[in-house]
């Protein structure tokens, strides 16, 4: 059918004369058609015999042109069918004796000649593969991480303990039967090489959640990982065992022992933690003093943390308490006033270096666009510094980048270009969230020499964690590489001018601190006002039945009513002083005490707790 209907279809668009009119033509005499009614009238409309003629020539012509039209069409008709059988039989023979092409013909074709061109056509078996894939879900592009098990402790980390085991300030332990954990490294005190090493990437924290939870002393888990710091908050009943669970997870997910490890690490516990968290999202504890990255990122741990199952109610309190002070720090003091970034302290470490602190001149390069390299180019616009190449894996982001800064002559390059722009370059940042090294010292060495107005050498400024710059560049004679760590000349010039604004800061904190607080030790007191409450109102409802009893039937209903009332109005004139003592938020010492006391008073339990039974 298919190729009567291409043979059809090929007739058609050839001539304007169909195969049906034309057999029309044919079946119908010249003698037949001029006898009809009208050919007679327009025959007698002609003036005169020559015209007769003439209309006697074109018909003869007209019929001959339809006749052979028509057994052109019969030829074709009966051919056809035949070439098209033909056709079928080399184009199976051709199929079959083809070699059948591989399942991931794609990596065989890459792996091959790069002069190979593949086949115009479309391979059944791959799309019916395809389409198996999809309806069985299974995974077309890179497969999502796996949640590891727990790995066996190591005996030294099974042995160890922490220094401290009690916390200097107040037991969340005794509030709530739970400890608030932090086991991490920052930048203050841990060299790159390891943190680079701990670091876990944003898309990863959901998993890093899960691993942790695992763990038999862990109830929750969130990971805050950036290029200063990777720090682990836990919520566990045992702090030592919490502290040795979540240490085996960093080891195992890092690969650095617990021997190499262990003299970077910091723990806090209880107060201390929360201390540490506020402090952190306020920008207390980054290297640069007030930089305001930080506080996007731990509220990108409560974003993340909220989808995962181990995220629960004691650390998204937690973080949320740290985003309100992060605000609140950042609107009522002046630590936000100028502050510098991560990426504004690169700038400003690169033009410290340069030999006439002057960008004029400067071939400057950014490997990356995302946000730190948009800080970057922020920072270098308003240093004057107005030509620049972006590098990146794909245009759009990079573009959109550029068009965010019309005053600065951006160029941006692809990744493949990357090494022709560096070599082209004087001052090279590199911001990238490659997980890897993306410029190597042997590729540096084949580079000429930047020019003198540099000091014959080219700048490598890494604020990646993981670094992308190897670390032999500063074996090269023409090449020097600074890393975050390098960030700490700039560091110190924004400290003293910040130490007033700061203190103020603390102030703010410790408000925040006792709201958390008070938050949780109300946790605790919702069973006994749930208890005290419940046994109230069992008593009250007791006695309002043995009334009713004395009372007998004579009692109406407007009576028993008014007996309802007081009884209820008695309980809650005396359950409100109990009441407003629970749902205090003082100091949390002072709330569990007082949360003990009234269930020693009143004898509660969680019999208590029951709904009573009222009767009709």
């Amino acid at each position: 059918m298919a190729g009567w209907a291409a043979v059809y279809v090929a007739v058609q668009s050839i001539s304007s004369t169909s195969l049906f009119n034309a057999q029309q033509s044919v079946t119908r005499p010249v003698a037949a058609i001029q006898s009809t009614p009208r050919y007679q009238t327009t025959l007698r409309s002609f003036r005169n015999e020559e015209e007769l003629n003439k209309l006697n020539t074109m018909s003869v012509q007209t019929t001959a042109r339809s006749a052979v039209a028509a057994a052109v069409g019969e030829a074709v008709l009966t051919l056809s069918p035949i070439v098209l059988a033909f056709a079928g039989v080399w184009a199976a023979i051709q199929r079959f004796n083809r070699p059948q092409t591989p399942q991931f013909a794609f990596a065989a074709a890459s792996a091959g000649s790069a002069t190979t061109e593949k086949p115009w056509g479309i391979d059944i078996p791959t799309v019916l593969a395809a389409e198996t894939a999809v309806k069985t879900g299974e995974a077309v592009a890179t497969a999502a991480p796996t949640t590891r098990s727990p790995k066996p402790r190591d005996p030294k980390l099974e042995e160890w303990a922490p220094e401290k085991t009690k916390p200097d300030g107040k037991d969340y332990g005794e509030v709530s039967k739970q400890h608030i954990i932090t086991v991490g490294v920052s930048v203050h005190s841990t060299p790159v090489e390891i943190r680079e090493k701990l670091a876990v990437p944003k898309d990863n924290w959901p998993v890093a959640i899960n691993e942790l939870t695992e763990h038999p002393h862990i109830q929750e888990a969130a990971v805050l990982s950036t290029c200063n710091r990777m720090e682990v908050y836990t919520v566990a009943p045992d702090y030592v065992n919490g502290v040795r669970d979540v240490i085996n997870w960093m080891t195992a997910h890092s690969g650095v022992s617990f021997e190499e490890l262990r003299p970077y690490l910091f723990l806090k516990q209880d107060g201390e933690a929360v201390d540490h968290i506020l402090q952190v999202s306020a920008g207390l504890d980054s290297l640069i003093v007030g930089e305001g990255q930080i506080l996007a990122q731990v509220k990108s741990v409560h974003q993340v943390g909220s989808e995962a199952k181990g995220f629960g109610q004691y650390l998204s309190a937690l973080f949320n308490q740290a985003i309100t002070a992060g605000k609140r720090v950042r609107s009522e003091t002046n630590i936000a006033t100028g502050a510098v970034s991560v990426s504004s302290a690169a700038a400003e470490l690169a033009q410290l270096k340069l030999p006439t602190n002057k960008w004029a001149g400067v071939r400057v390069a950014i490997i990356g666009a995302g946000k730190m390299s948009k800080l970057l180019v922020k920072h270098l616009v308003s240093k004057d510094c107005l030509n620049m190449t972006i590098v990146n894996r794909s245009l759009p982001r990079a573009q959109e980048l550029a068009e965010e800064f019309p005053e600065a002559n951006i160029k941006i390059e692809l990744s493949d270009k990357m090494l022709d722009v560096v070599a082209d370059s004087d001052v090279v940042f590199v911001a990238s969230s490659s997980p890897d090294i993306l410029i190597f010292a042997e590729d540096v060495a084949k580079m000429p020499q930047p020019p003198a107005l540099v000091g014959g050498v080219r700048r490598f400024f890494d604020i990646s964690v993981p670094r992308n710059t190897d670390k032999a560049l500063n074996e090269l004679s023409t090449a020097r590489v600074f890393n975050v760590d390098d960030l700490k000349e700039v560091v110190e010039m924004n400290k003293e001018a910040r130490a007033q604004a700061a203190a103020e800061a603390l102030q703010l904190l410790r408000e925040e601190k006792a709201t958390f607080e008070g938050w949780m030790a109300s946790l605790q007191a919702v069973p006994t006002i749930k208890r005290l409450r419940g046994k109230a109102e069992n008593i009250r409802l007791m006695e309002l039945e043995k009334a009713r009893a004395k009372l007998g039937e004579e009692i109406t209903p407007k009576q028993l009513k008014v007996l309802e009332d007081l009884s209820r109005g008695i309980m809650n004139k005396m359950l409100h002083a109990p009441m407003q003592a629970l749902r205090s938020e003082g100091d949390v010492q002072t709330h569990v005490q007082t949360i003990d006391v009234l269930g020693r008073v009143f004898g509660l339990s969680e019999e208590d707790e029951k709904t009573p039974q009222v009767r009709k």
